[in-house]
């Protein structure tokens, strides 16, 4: 077994272990870095991706992202991740949280940002809400990729739009 003597080398092997898909091992490399420094926020964050995605415990991995955004709310990784999870479990308090300390962090891809909470908009059926962060988001987009997706997301709005128009018809003598 290595020996690792500081706690980036351990908080990189566990990293690495993620990207061969040694969940296992990264966690355990994680857990022994809370263990020994649990201000340690980055390893908050990437204990939060790991029971979030890969275990859909979402009350565990809340609690460590937002353990990571309160031990460093400069990192900007944790901000989307959070956000996803807070927009995918309609915790309205959290989202406006969230989203305001990521629109607010440098580094944070804010177009992301914007795109979440057109969803979280569209899917509390506040159109006219989503219609104007999809567009926020395409301002902010930077790839044909995300300009192609977020403009997906505005027709689907303004299609639901649409629909819920009632016409109203007179018989004119």
């Amino acid at each position: 077994m290595d020996t690792y003597y500081t706690i980036e080398e351990k908080y990189l092997q566990a990293v690495e272990e993620l990207s061969y898909g040694e969940t296992p091992k990264a966690l355990n490399l994680l857990n022994e870095l809370i263990a020994n420094d649990p201000l340690y926020a980055r390893a908050h964050f990437q204990i939060g991706k790991i029971y979030y995605y890969d275990f859909k415990d979402y009350q565990t991995a809340g609690y460590h992202f937002k353990t990571c955004m309160e031990l460093d709310p400069l990192f900007s990784d944790n901000y989307f991740h959070y956000l996803n999870l807070v927009v995918f479990l309609k915790m309205d308090k959290q989202v406006k949280i969230v989203a305001n300390a990521a629109l607010n962090t440098p580094g944070v891809n804010t177009g992301a940002v914007y795109d979440m909470l057109g969803l979280y908009s569209e899917k509390n059926k506040d159109w006219n809400k989503a219609l104007q962060a999809y567009r926020n988001a395409f301002m902010e987009a930077t790839t044909k990729e995300q300009l192609e997706d977020i403009e997906q997301s505005i027709n689907r709005i303004k299609r639901k739009i649409q629909q819920g128009i009632v016409y109203h018809y007179t018989l004119a003598e």
